[in-house]
């Protein structure tokens, strides 16, 4: 009979191998992961991959970030790849196959004062200045179904604003207001 603790050994091992390399079932590699998305602001759309043979892609980051600029001072930052993790579970949750709408994305230090300053409910330190959220909805799904779905994720911060038509995701902290 073989040693035991190597047969064990072997077990964890393997074991180990098979969880850490399964991951998420969304985060096979070989998936592509696409948004549909439509910048209400600018009138501008987007359909492309973000996530493409098992990894970020690059060049549809780069298209996303440019069509979700500070459209008021015409400037792009990163935006966090995870948000689009984010956008894309609620997008699968319910099979939605339409345009996602846009109502804000990054907001550059200066046009978040403005608009704080405005008194139009501006967080002073807002997520959306760090490339960390978005202000979103998609037509035909109830904000308050958008909203359970986004809590349900537990990825990070969600706003149900159903008086301005839309619900806020983050990739800061958990919580909700």
């Amino acid at each position: 009979m073989k040693n035991p603790s190597r047969r064990r050994f072997l077990a964890v091992t393997c074991a180990t191998a098979a969880a850490v390399s399964a991951g998420p079932t969304f985060a096979k590699v070989g998936s592509s992961r696409t948004l549909k998305m439509r910048n209400l602001h600018t009138g501008e759309k987007l359909e492309t991959a973000y996530w493409t043979s098992g990894d970020y892609s690059s060049g549809g980051l780069k298209q996303f970030n440019k069509l979700l600029r500070d459209h008021r001072a015409n400037e792009v930052t990163r935006m966090d790849p995870k948000l689009f993790d984010i956008i894309y579970k609620l997008k699968e949750k319910f099979n939605f196959k339409g345009t996602i709408e846009i109502i804000s994305g990054y907001r550059s230090p200066k046009t978040n004062a403005k608009l704080r300053a405005a008194g139009r409910g501006v967080a002073k330190r807002s997520y959306h200045t760090r490339g960390m959220a978005m202000d979103i909805r998609m037509p035909g799904i109830s904000l308050s179904k958008l909203r359970q779905a986004a809590l349900g994720l537990k990825a990070g911060g969600v706003g149900y604003y159903p008086k301005s038509n839309f619900v806020h995701v983050d990739t800061g902290p958990v919580r909700r207001w």
